[in-house]
Order: C-alpha cells, then sequence, then structure tokens
C-alpha cells in the first residue's frame, strides 16, 4: 500500500503546486520576505467584517446552502455582471474561489482525451486542472515578445489545423503571471476565433480591479464564453474562498451539468464567506480601486529593483499584481536555482518562470507588502540580481 504504483496516474503526472516546491527551496533560509505568492496585504472591509459577526450564531450558516449559491449574492452579482462588465445574459455560480471554479468548468466541459489551448506563460493552476482531469493534450500557444499578448495568428492557425478542435482555450484577463492586459480588441478576436471552431472560451478574470495607467478593464460574452471572477483578491478574501463562474444562460444543459460537478465538489462555498462577499460587494468597487490605485508605488519600487537586468528586461505590470523578469540568458535553464539563491543568499522569494512553462524569467508580485516592507523586499532584490549579474550566484 502507498507505493506509486498503486497511486492515479492523474495525480502523479500534475506538476506540484509550484508554492509548494518554492517553501521547499526556500527551508532554511533566515528572515524572508515575499515577492512570490499573489495576495494583497489588505483585509476585506471592516464594515463587512462587522455584520458578518452578528450572523455566527444564525442556524443557517452552519447548514448547506443552495449548490449554485445563497440567492441574495447571486441576485448582487447579477447586478454588477450588468453594470460593470457589460454582462446580460450570463448566470451565476458560487464557488470555493476561482481555482475552483476552473475546476468545475474543466471537469463540465472536457474529457479526457480533448485538447486544450493556453499560452505561456500560463498559470501554473490552470495547467495543472488540466493534468489532473486526465487531459493531457494541452497546447501551448507562445505570447509576443514585447507585449506578452496571446498569440492570436498562432491560435487561429491552431484551431484550423488541429482535428477535432481543441475543446477549450483559456486565458487570464489581466494576466497571471505576467501582469500583461489583453485589449479589448484581441480579447473579441480571440473570442470569435474560438466561436468560430466550435472551442470554449474560458477567461479569468480575478485581476479585474487591478488596472493601471488608465487602462480599462473589459469582458466578452457568447454562447461559447464562461467568464471566472474572484472575490480574493479584490476584497482581501484570499482565505474566505468565494469566487463565482459567470456561464451562458441561453446553453442548454449547462447549468444542470455545472450543478453535478459542484455537488460533489464542496455542496457550496462556504455560507458565511458568502454573505462576507455580500456585504463586501456592498462597499462598491470604489473600496478595491482606492486600494488598487497605492500598489502603483509598489510597482515602481519593483521595476527599480529590477533595473539591474537591462532595458527590456521587464514585462508586464499594467495590470493585475504582477511583474515578469527575464534572467540572463544562461540561467534560462535554472531559474529554480535563482530562486533558492536568492531566498537563501538575499532572503527574498520570487515565482520561477518555469512553472509557467516560460524558464528563464522571475514573477514578481508587488501586492503582498505595505510600501514600507516592499522597498525594503526590493532592496534585497536590487542586491540580488546586482550580484547575479557580476558574480553568479556566490555561496
Amino acid at each position: 500500500m502507498g507505493s506509486y504504483g498503486k497511486l492515479a496516474k492523474r495525480a502523479l503526472e500534475t506538476d506540484m503546486p509550484v508554492m509548494i516546491q518554492v517553501q521547499g527551496l526556500i527551508r532554511g533560509a533566515k528572515n524572508i520576505m515575499s515577492l512570490g505568492q499573489g495576495v494583497v496585504y489588505w483585509q476585506p472591509p471592516k464594515q463587512a467584517l462587522d455584520k458578518v459577526k452578528e450572523l455566527v450564531w444564525e442556524p443557517s450558516i452552519s447548514r448547506y446552502g443552495a449548490d449554485e449559491g445563497i440567492p441574495e449574492l447571486r441576485e448582487a452579482l447579477i447586478k454588477k455582471l450588468h453594470q460593470e462588465n457589460k454582462l446580460y445574459k450570463s448566470s451565476v455560480m458560487i464557488t470555493a474561489g476561482a481555482n475552483q471554479a476552473f475546476v468545475n468548468l474543466v471537469l463540465t466541459l472536457c474529457d479526457a482525451g480533448d485538447s486544450v489551448v493556453m499560452f505561456a506563460p500560463y498559470y501554473f493552476n490552470a495547467y495543472m486542472s488540466f493534468q489532473m482531469t486526465g487531459i493531457t493534450n494541452i497546447l501551448v500557444g507562445p505570447s509576443d515578445q514585447k507585449t506578452l499578448y496571446p498569440d492570436a495568428d498562432w491560435l487561429e492557425r491552431t484551431l484550423l489545423e488541429t482535428k477535432p478542435a481543441p475543446k477549450l482555450v483559456t486565458v487570464v484577463n489581466p494576466g497571471n503571471p505576467s501582469g500583461t492586459y489583453i485589449p479589448e480588441n484581441l480579447l473579441k478576436r480571440i473570442s470569435n476565433l474560438c466561436r468560430n471552431a466550435g472551442s470554449w472560451l474560458v477567461v479569468d478574470n480575478t485581476y479585474e480591479y487591478f488596472m493601471y495607467d488608465g487602462l480599462k478593464h473589459s469582458c466578452v460574452e457568447g454562447d461559447h464564453v464562461v467568464n471566472i471572477f474572484s472575490f480574493s483578491k479584490a476584497y482581501g478574501m484570499m482565505g474566505w474562498r468565494v469566487g463565482y463562474i459567470a456561464y451562458p444562460t441561453e446553453v442548454e444543459g449547462l447549468a444542470a451539468q455545472l450543478l453535478k460537478v459542484q455537488d460533489n465538489i464542496p455542496i457550496c462555498a462556504s455560507i458565511i464567506s458568502q454573505h462576507l462577499a455580500l456585504y463586501s460587494l456592498e462597499m462598491g468597487p470604489e473600496w478595491v480601486t482606492d486600494r488598487v490605485k497605492e500598489l502603483v508605488k509598489n510597482r515602481e519600487i519593483l521595476l527599480e529593483a529590477l533595473s539591474p537586468l537591462g532595458e527590456g528586461a521587464v514585462k508586464g505590470g499594467e495590470g493585475a499584481l504582477y511583474l515578469w523578469a527575464k534572467l540572463p540568458d544562461k540561467y534560462v535553464n535554472n531559474d529554480f536555482d535563482v530562486v533558492r539563491w536568492l531566498a537563501h543568499r538575499h532572503s527574498v522569494v520570487a515565482i520561477p518562470g518555469s512553472a509557467c512553462g516560460d524558464p528563464g524569467n522571475l514573477r514578481i508580485s508587488f501586492g503582498g507588502l505595505v510600501e514600507k516592507d516592499c522597498r525594503a523586499a526590493a532592496e534585497r532584490l536590487r542586491r540580488g540580481l546586482e550580484e547575479l549579474i557580476s558574480d553568479g550566484m556566490v555561496q
């Protein structure tokens, strides 16, 4: 019992979560500051937390709720989708975070023999979701080397040439791990290509409010499009685990199949968490965007810290929480080693690009630290990169 021969091949062939790998790399490092995990430093709105305290003894909080989510939250989200996202023909299912939303969709829309499409650098948990559900034909497309936009010309060729056509195409907008925003015209082109090929398009909008430099987030809608959203980053609700799926209402049978999957994974998202999400939503998007504005300074601080890598080495950052930094060419095959070295030598953590299908890069998160701490972490990163370039990985 317990031998590898008795374990599921699906699980064995799924990548180990990069955060767990990084935890192993940094074990024993002292006084660590993290620019790795994609989190925000703020908590949910105080008013929302205070309201939730009053619900603890309410019996319904401890019971199962409707699989698709409590009615009040779903109604509020339908209104939000209309007003903010211009999505008018979508229904809502509440999930235990955006990651669970994505797994629900993979199980509902894809079979093990199907092919699927994503673009490098990709979100590592989405890649793992395909692997662990037995989808091994994962077609990873390139992104533009200057902008990191998904290569729509490659997608058009791939959708035409792959028989049968890929079942699903997925993008994150703005991007994780790159922080790159997909312009509305490009997103529409990707959507049209998927519609014409008969492929689903799944768009992860977790960072919809995290837009900088005057850019505006946009969504697409259609009978072939499913949108994912999350409360985790926007409202500082990482540990409360609330996300939601906005799926096309008019697609016959889709809601029923989503319910089958939902009932066999969480049954329903945490009831008290859903109430916190509802109360947070009442604060309005301005509550979030006011905090997002404060991240601009963190981004500037880390852009300066990454400057030793040279002109053109850092991309992304126009959305989400991330900068995508290219290491010197000689480290293209050992970015995990660089992450380990930075942690033990300079006490700062990043995410290796090879975990995102694009080796030789680092993902830097600027959302998890208040400005003072961000400055301290950035100084460690700058010193580390200067030493890396001048002397290599000195022990």
